[in-house]
C-alpha cells in the first residue's frame, strides 16, 4: 500500500459528514460573486449588443446613441482592448469581434450605473451586418467539409479481416444532441481595480488560473497584476471551465478604464443563448460480431458540433475516442475522428467531457443489435465486458477489471432482476397498451486530464499558534463537495478534530498555476497536495513533541487533537501546546504542498498510451413503463452499485452518484436542444432559450426507487487515502435508462424486434420508436450484406 493511499485507524475521510456548506446554502447565507455586488460601492453594470444572425460581417457599430441613454458611462469596443483582443486559449476567440459567429454572438458591451440603464444604452447602439452564409447542423457542416481543429485517428488490430470475418456485421448511422448546462448561477464576474493598479476580479469559475491568464493577456499585463477568487458556484459542470475567461475579461476592462467595479452576469436567456453547451454528435458505425455474440470488430467515424471555435472540442473529441469501447472488449477498432465548425456557441466541456458521446455509441450500438443477435441485451452486455488481462485499444491496461463483474452481479442480486425480469413478462403479456422493461449498463470512465501537464495541484496549509488550521488549495467549488472532502484530508493528515480546520476560498495569490476543478480529478489532485503540505507539518511538529514524550520522533503519532507515542499508556500532549511550543522553537508552522499525479504518458498524435491514472467502474438498473397511446414513460427503479474505492466522504458521494445519474438521464430522454435551422429570419437562433421549453429533470422523473451502493473492498493504491473519483463517472450509469426505454418500446412488437431510439429519447421519440415496433418489425426485415441489420437512425 502506498504512503498516499494509506489511511489512519481513526480517520475523519470516511465519515459520512454532510456538506460544509449545506446549511449556508439552505438558509439562503452563502455568499455567490454577485452577492457581493451589494457590498461593493458605485459598481457599474454590463450589458451585451448580441447579433442577430447566424453569421456576418459588421460593416458598422455607431456607440454615440448609448450615450444618449441617461446612465449610461462608457461602451466597450475592441479599440478599448490595451492587449490581445481575444479570450481563447485558442487565440480563436476574438472578445470583440469582427464577424459575428452566432446568434446571440455579443460584439461590445454597455456600462451602466444600473442594469436597466445598460440595456437601454445596448439596445441603441447601432450597427450594420453583412450577412454571410451559414452552417447551423452539423450535417450541414459534413457536407460542406468545414472542419476545424485536428482529427484523431485510433486503431488497433485488423479492423477489415475480422469485419470480413465476421459472422454478423451490422451498421449503423447515428445523431444525438448536446445538453445545456443550465446550472443554478448564471456566468458572472466583479472586477474592480485598487489604488496601486492590481486587478481584483471574483469569478464564477471552475479554472481561475486560467481565468487570470486571459484577463492579464487582454489587458495587456503580467499575471501578477491580477487576482482571481472564486467563492464557490452555484454548479458548473464543466461550463465553466473556460467559458467564465471571457465575461471577466470584459468586467476587469470596464473596471481599468473606468476606475469603478464593473459587474458582469448574464440573465438565463443570455446564458443560454451566449455560452456554450455539450457536445452533440454524428456518428457512422460498422460492427462485427461471431456466433458467440462477442464484439469481434469496430469501426466507426465521429463528428463533434464544436460550435463556431475551438475552445476544448479537441481534447473532448479525444476523450469521445478513448472512450468508445465503454466496458467492453473489442479486439479490433478503428476510430476517426473530427470537428465540425458550426454557427453555435462555442460548445465546451460538460461533465463527463466526451466520454459519455463516446460511450453512448457503443451502448446504443448493442441495444440495436442485441435482438437481432438472438440475445437478451443484458446478456450481450455482460458477455463483453472487460476480462482482468484485457487492454485498450490504446494500449492502456484495464486494472481491476473484475470490478465490472463484481459490480455487475452485485446490481443483479441486490435489484433482484431475474425476479423482476419474470414480473415484467407477466405484466406485459397482460398489458398491449403499457409496456415495461428493465435494462443493466457498466461504465468504465478514465480518471486524469488527457492532457498529463494538467495532472498536478498545489496547497497551502497554515497552522496558527493557537492549533487552528487554515487550508488554501487550487480546487473551486461548484456544490459537488470538494471543499467538504478537503478539510476531512487535512484533519486526517495533522490528526485534529475536523472544527479545528478551516478552508478559506480558492485564489490566484495564495495558490498559483493551478489545473481547472474538472476530469473528475479535484479530489485526486488537491487532496494529495494538501496531504503532502500536512505531512510537511507533522514532520516538523513530531521533534518538537518526542523530546517532552521521551520517544523518537518516528514514534510520534498525531490522533484527534492528541500527541502520543506508539502504544495506547503512552504520555499524551494536546495538539495545541506542541503547536505552541513549535511556534517558540521557531519551528515553521505553514508549507506549501504539491502533488503531480505518475505514471501517466499519452501521445496524443499516435492516440497510444496510459493517459489515466485508474479507470472507475459502475452499473446501474434501471426500470421503466412506457404508455403505447402518447410515449410517456415513468421511472420505476434504478440499482446503482459504484466504485468510489475508499471514499472520503460516502454522503458527498452518494449525492454526486445520485445527481449525476439524474443528470445523464436528463441529457439521455429530456433535454432536447434546438436551433432554427430554416432559411427564415431567425436562422440559428437558439429556441430553447428558457426553462419554459428547454425541460430539464425534476422531482417528477426520480425513481420511485433509488438504490445506490458503493462497491466494498475497493482500495484504490496510489490514491489520496485510497479513494477514488466520483464527479463524472455516475452520469453515464443513465445508459440504463435509456436502453430500457427502448427495450420497452420494443416489447409493443414481435419478439426479436429491434428499434431506433434518437437521443434524447423524448416521449415523442419513444412513440415513434414503439410505433416502428408495431409495424411488424420493420427494421428486422432490412438486410446488409445478405445479414439483417438496424437501419439507419435519422436523428433529431
Amino acid at each position: 500500500m502506498s504512503s498516499l493511499s494509506e489511511r489512519p485507524q481513526q480517520a475523519v475521510v470516511g465519515l459520512p459528514l454532510p456538506h460544509e456548506g449545506a446549511a449556508l446554502h439552505v438558509t439562503g447565507e452563502a455568499l455567490y460573486t454577485d452577492d457581493l455586488v451589494g457590498r461593493t460601492r458605485d459598481v457599474l453594470h454590463a450589458w451585451p449588443v448580441q447579433s442577430p444572425h447566424a453569421h456576418a460581417r459588421i460593416t458598422a457599430l455607431r456607440v454615440d446613441p448609448a450615450y444618449d441613454v441617461p446612465g449610461v458611462v462608457r461602451v466597450l469596443t475592441g479599440a478599448d482592448v490595451p492587449g490581445v483582443n481575444d479570450a481563447g486559449v485558442k487565440h480563436d476567440e476574438p472578445l470583440f469581434p469582427a464577424e459575428a459567429m452566432f446568434h446571440g454572438h455579443a460584439i461590445c458591451w454597455v456600462l451602466g450605473e444600473t442594469l436597466e440603464a445598460a440595456r437601454l444604452g445596448a439596445a441603441a447602439v447601432k450597427a450594420d451586418y453583412e450577412p454571410l452564409p451559414s452552417l447551423v447542423g452539423v450535417r450541414e457542416a459534413i457536407a460542406a467539409g468545414n472542419y476545424q481543429g485536428t482529427g484523431r485517428h485510433l486503431e488497433h488490430g485488423d479492423v477489415d479481416a475480422a469485419l470480413s470475418g465476421a459472422a454478423h456485421v451490422f451498421h449503423g448511422e447515428f445523431e444525438f444532441a448536446g445538453q445545456e448546462h443550465f446550472y443554478l448561477e448564471t456566468h458572472v464576474a466583479l472586477a474592480q481595480v485598487d489604488e496601486a493598479g492590481q486587478i481584483f476580479v471574483q469569478s464564477s469559475t471552475q479554472h481561475p488560473s486560467e481565468t487570470q491568464e486571459i484577463v492579464a493577456h487582454v489587458l495587456g499585463v503580467a499575471s501578477h497584476a491580477v487576482t482571481v477568487q472564486c467563492l464557490r458556484m452555484g454548479g458548473a459542470f464543466g461550463g465553466k471551465e473556460m467559458q467564465p475567461h471571457g465575461f471577466a475579461a470584459i468586467a476587469a476592462l470596464g473596471a481599468t478604464l473606468t476606475g469603478r467595479p464593473v459587474r458582469l452576469r448574464l440573465n438565463r436567456t443570455q446564458d443560454l443563448t451566449m455560452s456554450g453547451k455539450r457536445h452533440g454528435f454524428h456518428s457512422q458505425w460498422r460492427a462485427g460480431f461471431d456466433n458467440d455474440g462477442h464484439l469481434v470488430a469496430l469501426e466507426a467515424t465521429l463528428t463533434a458540433d464544436g460550435g463556431w471555435s475551438l475552445d476544448l472540442s479537441e481534447p473532448v473529441l479525444a476523450r469521445a475516442m478513448c472512450h468508445i469501447d465503454n466496458a467492453y472488449w473489442i479486439p479490433n477498432l478503428r476510430v476517426d475522428g473530427r470537428i465540425a465548425k458550426t454557427n453555435k456557441t462555442s460548445q465546451t466541456a460538460f461533465r463527463g467531457f466526451g466520454g459519455p458521446q463516446g460511450m453512448l455509441v457503443v451502448e446504443d450500438l448493442l441495444g440495436r443489435c442485441a435482438p437481432l443477435l438472438g440475445y437478451d441485451a443484458m446478456e450481450l452486455r455482460r458477455r463483453n465486458l472487460y476480462q482482468p488481462h484485457h487492454a485498450t485499444p490504446y494500449g492502456q491496461p484495464v486494472r481491476h477489471a473484475d470490478r465490472l463483474e463484481t459490480c455487475w452481479s452485485e446490481v443483479r442480486r441486490t435489484g433482484e432482476i431475474e425476479r423482476r425480469q419474470a414480473a415484467i413478462e407477466r405484466f406485459n403479456a397482460s398489458h398491449p397498451h403499457a409496456k415495461r422493461a428493465v435494462a443493466m449498463t457498466p461504465v468504465k470512465f478514465g480518471i486524469s486530464f488527457n492532457l498529463t501537464a494538467f495532472n498536478q495541484a498545489g496547497a497551502l496549509v497554515h497552522v496558527y499558534k493557537d492549533g487552528s488550521v487554515l487550508i488554501n488549495h487550487g480546487g473551486t467549488e461548484m456544490g459537488q463537495g470538494l471543499h467538504t472532502k478537503m478539510l476531512q484530508v487535512a484533519a486526517t493528515t495533522l490528526g485534529v478534530p475536523l472544527e479545528r480546520v478551516r478552508l478559506a476560498p480558492t485564489r490566484t495569490d495564495k495558490v498559483p498555476n493551478t489545473s481547472a476543478t474538472a476530469a473528475s480529478s479535484g479530489a485526486d489532485l488537491n487532496g494529495a497536495a494538501i496531504k503532502n503540505a500536512c505531512e510537511q507539518i507533522r514532520a516538523r511538529l513530531a521533534p518538537v513533541a518526542a523530546g517532552p514524550l521521551g520517544i523518537s520522533p518516528h514514534d510520534v503519532r498525531f490522533v484527534n487533537g492528541r500527541v502520543t507515542g506508539l502504544y495506547a499508556g503512552d504520555d499524551r500532549l494536546s495538539w495545541e501546546d506542541v503547536v505552541h511550543t513549535a511556534y517558540h522553537q521557531r519551528v515553521q508552522l505553514w508549507a506549501a504542498g504539491f502533488y503531480r499525479t505518475e505514471g501517466l504518458h499519452w501521445d496524443a498524435a499516435a492516440m497510444r498510451g496510459e493517459p489515466f491514472k485508474y479507470f472507475a467502474y459502475g452499473v446501474a438498473a434501471a426500470e421503466v413503463e412506457v404508455d403505447g397511446f402518447t410515449g410517456a414513460y415513468q421511472l420505476r427503479r434504478v440499482d446503482i452499485v459504484q466504485d468510489v474505492g475508499d471514499s472520503l466522504s460516502p454522503l458527498i458521494d452518494v449525492g454526486q452518484i445520485e445527481g449525476g445519474f439524474v443528470q445523464g438521464a436528463g441529457w439521455l430522454t429530456l433535454e432536447d436542444l434546438r436551433w432554427d435551422e430554416s432559411d427564415g429570419p431567425n436562422r440559428g437562433r437558439l429556441a430553447t432559450q428558457a426553462a419554459s421549453t428547454y425541460k430539464l429533470p425534476s422531482f417528477s422523473e426520480m425513481p420511485e426507487v433509488f438504490n445506490v451502493r458503493l462497491l466494498e473492498k475497493a482500495h484504490e493504491d496510489g490514491a489520496v487515502y485510497g479513494s477514488k473519483a466520483v464527479g463524472e463517472p455516475p452520469l453515464m450509469l443513465a445508459f440504463s435508462v435509456r436502453e430500457a426505454l427502448r427495450q420497452a418500446a420494443a416489447a409493443f412488437g414481435p419478439a426479436g424486434t429491434s428499434v431506433d431510439l434518437p437521443s434524447p429519447a423524448t416521449p415523442e421519440a419513444v412513440y415513434w420508436a414503439l410505433e416502428q415496433a408495431r409495424s411488424a418489425g420493420q427494421l428486422n426485415e432490412l438486410d446488409l450484406h445478405g445479414l439483417r441489420s438496424p437501419a439507419r437512425l435519422s436523428g433529431v
